[in-house]
């Protein structure tokens, strides 16, 4: 895998998991009595939507209490040689008699991780073929043979098939990663 592909399927990934969502921030305005032509409508806001996120915590009681909330990303960096996500975490906790026990809307950063991937380790096509061993004809229609490695934890032997298949590739750093996906970010404010 290329490179270019990495960074395509991260940025595709990014999306993915991100997802895309539109709203409109308002409505055109009326024109004003003395004007040729109405005024413009303002611009459609792409809003990046936030990541849910849940989990559970011991309340006071020693009962088992929630929370619920959602990551919305903002920008992304490089720190010591890893990618963080920073954007706002917001969210309620809730104990285990149903009571709301606070809430959260806070600036955070986190590591960012790259979605579990496949890479590609053997792709062999043979054309159809005929055999004739001693009286034994054996003939074979055309034969298309893929063979994928999936990383991920727990995948032993595909993270070790992915990690061989991509040594001579060059990876990009932590920073060149975050430079791209604050370049989406941007898109999709600007869309």
């Amino acid at each position: 895998m290329t490179p270019r592909q990495r960074l395509s399927m991260i940025a595709v990934m990014l999306l993915a998991a991100v997802g895309l969502a539109a709203t409109a921030t308002g409505t055109g305005a009326a024109a004003a009595p003395h004007t040729r032509a109405p005024a413009a409508p303002p611009p459609a806001a792409i809003a990046v939507p936030s990541a849910p996120i849940t989990g559970t915590f011991t309340d006071a009681a020693g009962g088992t209490g929630t929370f619920a909330g959602g990551f919305t990303p903002s920008g992304f960096a490089a720190q010591d040689g890893a990618l963080v996500a920073t954007g706002t975490l917001t969210g309620t906790l809730t104990d285990s008699t149903g009571a709301t026990i606070g809430t959260v809307d806070e600036t955070i950063s986190t590591p960012a991780a790259v979605a579990q991937a496949t890479c590609r380790i053997l792709d062999l096509t043979l054309g159809p073929l005929h055999l004739d061993l001693l009286g034994l004809v054996v003939d074979l229609n055309q034969v298309h043979l893929t063979i994928n490695a999936v990383s991920g934890p727990g995948n032993l032997l595909g993270n070790l098939l992915c990690a061989i298949a991509g040594l001579l590739d060059p990876l990009p750093s932590a920073d060149a990663l975050a430079a791209l996906l604050n370049l989406l970010l941007a898109l999709l404010g600007r869309i």
